[in-house]
Protein backbone atom coordinates (compact mmCIF):
# COMPACT_ATOMS: atom_id res chain seq x y z
CA UNK A 1 0.00 0.00 0.00
CA UNK A 2 1.20 3.51 -0.83
CA UNK A 3 -0.09 6.74 0.64
CA UNK A 4 0.33 9.93 -1.38
CA UNK A 5 -0.02 13.41 0.10
CA UNK A 6 0.05 16.49 -2.11
CA UNK A 7 0.99 19.96 -0.94
CA UNK A 8 2.00 23.31 -2.35
CA UNK A 9 -1.25 24.43 -3.89
CA UNK A 10 -2.65 27.89 -3.36
CA UNK A 11 -3.79 31.13 -4.93
CA UNK A 12 -1.46 32.83 -7.40
CA UNK A 13 -1.78 35.55 -9.99
CA UNK A 14 -1.50 34.78 -13.68
CA UNK A 15 2.14 34.57 -14.69
CA UNK A 16 3.18 33.37 -11.27
CA UNK A 17 4.67 30.06 -10.17
CA UNK A 18 3.91 27.26 -7.75
CA UNK A 19 5.67 24.04 -6.92
CA UNK A 20 3.52 21.09 -5.99
CA UNK A 21 4.95 18.25 -3.94
CA UNK A 22 3.66 14.74 -3.48
CA UNK A 23 5.17 12.76 -0.64
CA UNK A 24 4.82 9.01 -0.62
CA UNK A 25 4.90 6.52 2.19
CA UNK A 26 4.68 2.77 2.08
CA UNK A 27 6.39 0.59 -0.50
CA UNK A 28 9.60 1.30 -2.38
CA UNK A 29 9.14 4.66 -4.01
CA UNK A 30 11.69 4.11 -6.75
CA UNK A 31 9.59 1.26 -8.19
CA UNK A 32 6.72 3.57 -9.04
CA UNK A 33 5.83 5.49 -12.16
CA UNK A 34 4.36 8.82 -11.09
CA UNK A 35 1.87 11.17 -12.60
CA UNK A 36 0.04 14.43 -12.09
CA UNK A 37 -3.56 14.95 -13.12
CA UNK A 38 -5.96 17.81 -12.57
CA UNK A 39 -9.68 18.34 -12.45
CA UNK A 40 -11.40 21.65 -12.88
CA UNK A 41 -15.01 22.22 -11.73
CA UNK A 42 -17.45 20.62 -14.10
CA UNK A 43 -14.71 18.94 -16.12
CA UNK A 44 -13.23 15.48 -16.28
CA UNK A 45 -9.89 14.67 -14.74
CA UNK A 46 -7.11 15.26 -17.24
CA UNK A 47 -3.50 14.28 -17.60
CA UNK A 48 -0.88 16.92 -16.79
CA UNK A 49 2.50 15.24 -16.55
CA UNK A 50 4.15 11.90 -15.81
CA UNK A 51 7.49 10.36 -15.04
CA UNK A 52 8.49 6.76 -15.70
CA UNK A 53 9.53 4.60 -12.80
CA UNK A 54 13.16 4.77 -13.92
CA UNK A 55 12.92 8.53 -14.18
CA UNK A 56 14.31 8.49 -17.69
CA UNK A 57 11.05 9.33 -19.47
CA UNK A 58 8.87 12.35 -18.82
CA UNK A 59 5.64 13.39 -20.46
CA UNK A 60 3.56 16.55 -20.57
CA UNK A 61 0.17 17.56 -21.80
CA UNK A 62 0.38 20.00 -24.68
CA UNK A 63 -1.35 22.64 -22.59
CA UNK A 64 1.48 22.70 -20.02
CA UNK A 65 4.50 21.85 -22.16
CA UNK A 66 7.26 24.41 -21.69
CA UNK A 67 5.68 25.76 -18.49
CA UNK A 68 5.54 22.76 -16.14
CA UNK A 69 8.35 20.44 -15.11
CA UNK A 70 8.03 17.12 -13.33
CA UNK A 71 10.83 15.73 -11.21
CA UNK A 72 11.30 13.04 -8.62
CA UNK A 73 13.59 12.65 -5.64
CA UNK A 74 13.67 8.98 -4.70
CA UNK A 75 15.69 9.67 -1.55
CA UNK A 76 12.94 12.01 -0.31
CA UNK A 77 10.18 9.81 -1.72
CA UNK A 78 8.71 12.86 -3.36
CA UNK A 79 7.58 13.90 -6.82
CA UNK A 80 7.37 17.56 -7.74
CA UNK A 81 5.52 19.60 -10.31
CA UNK A 82 7.09 22.99 -10.93
CA UNK A 83 4.49 25.21 -12.55
CA UNK A 84 5.61 28.46 -14.14
CA UNK A 85 3.77 31.13 -16.09
CA UNK A 86 0.48 29.96 -14.66
CA UNK A 87 -2.73 30.80 -16.45
CA UNK A 88 -6.31 31.04 -15.17
CA UNK A 89 -7.12 27.88 -17.13
CA UNK A 90 -4.67 26.00 -14.92
CA UNK A 91 -7.07 26.40 -12.02
CA UNK A 92 -8.01 22.94 -10.78
CA UNK A 93 -7.50 20.37 -8.08
CA UNK A 94 -4.20 18.65 -8.78
CA UNK A 95 -3.73 14.99 -7.96
CA UNK A 96 -0.62 12.86 -7.93
CA UNK A 97 -0.74 9.17 -8.72
CA UNK A 98 1.56 6.16 -8.56
CA UNK A 99 1.75 2.97 -10.60
CA UNK A 100 3.90 0.04 -9.51
CA UNK A 101 6.70 -1.01 -11.85
CA UNK A 102 4.99 -0.06 -15.04
CA UNK A 103 7.17 -0.98 -18.00
CA UNK A 104 4.75 0.91 -20.20
CA UNK A 105 5.66 4.12 -18.41
CA UNK A 106 9.05 4.04 -20.13
CA UNK A 107 7.49 4.56 -23.55
CA UNK A 108 4.25 6.44 -22.99
CA UNK A 109 2.22 8.39 -20.47
CA UNK A 110 -0.02 6.09 -18.47
CA UNK A 111 -3.77 6.55 -18.52
CA UNK A 112 -5.49 7.47 -15.28
CA UNK A 113 -6.95 3.96 -14.90
CA UNK A 114 -3.46 2.49 -15.01
CA UNK A 115 -2.45 4.10 -11.74
CA UNK A 116 -2.75 2.13 -8.54
CA UNK A 117 -2.73 4.90 -5.94
CA UNK A 118 -3.95 8.48 -5.75
CA UNK A 119 -3.49 11.39 -3.41
CA UNK A 120 -6.31 13.50 -2.03
CA UNK A 121 -5.53 16.50 -4.23
CA UNK A 122 -4.40 20.07 -3.72
CA UNK A 123 -6.21 23.15 -5.00
CA UNK A 124 -4.48 25.51 -7.41
CA UNK A 125 -6.25 28.76 -8.20
CA UNK A 126 -4.85 31.22 -10.73
CA UNK A 127 -6.39 34.67 -10.79
CA UNK A 128 -6.39 36.86 -13.88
Amino acid sequence: QVQLVESGGGLVQAGGSLRLSCAASGRTFSNYALGWFRQAPGKEREFVSACSWSGSSKYYADSVKGRFTISRDNAKRTVYLQMNNLKPEDTAVYYCAAALRSAASETRALKSWEYDYWGQGTQVTVSS
